[in-house]
């Protein structure tokens, strides 16, 4: 009994959890543009799919994240175009699953800061080549790179810094 109290209590979280990252992922486009301040500068959609990394920990929910998160704002507020938001698809596909590999292959990244540090930015590397790649392919723009590369690297490094040190607060007990 406690066993199936305690899945169905896991999957409300998650989904609680799910629906609050979607909605954030819808609004981030909307303040962007009530306030006219460039917010997708800031990679708002990779710091969502981080975020949901660390509250669930659920490979196969970060991958349906992946997924929905560009899939649902296109919908509900029109915001990444679709084809943008299939390259967008593809790389936060590529970072849960370059991440994933990684932490299985070093398996002490949970423990070892360095370790999951290296993890996340190689993932985030990773799928910003599948990106660009897809980008040039299926949408071919004049200008392939919109958002300074040196804005995109400081944003990696920050976002991988501040999800490595939630996973080691979060997990230096267990």
């Amino acid at each position: 009994m406690n066993t199936v109290l305690s899945k169905k209590n896991t999957v409300a979280r998650t989904a609680i959890i799910d629906a609050s990252l979607l909605a954030a992922a819808c609004l981030i486009p909307t303040l962007s543009h009530i306030t006219a301040l460039p917010l997708y500068m800031l990679n708002p959609m990779l710091l969502v799919l981080l975020a949901g990394m660390l509250a669930v920990r659920s490979r196969t929910n970060a991958f349906l994240l992946a997924v929905l998160l560009p899939v649902v704002s296109m919908l509900a507020v029109g915001m990444p175009a679709p084809l943008k938001a299939l390259c967008m698809a593809a790389e936060m596909l590529s970072i849960v699953g370059v991440y994933t590999l990684l932490q299985r292959l070093w398996r002490a990244a949970a423990t070892r800061p360095w370790a999951s540090f290296a993890a996340i930015i190689a993932a985030m590397l990773c799928g910003k080549v599948v990106y660009y790649a897809l980008k040039a392919l299926v949408i071919a723009p004049a200008v392939l790179v919109t958002t300074p590369v040196a804005t995109q690297a400081i944003v990696a490094l920050v976002a991988a810094v501040l999800f490595c040190s939630a996973q080691y607060l979060t997990t230096r007990g267990k």
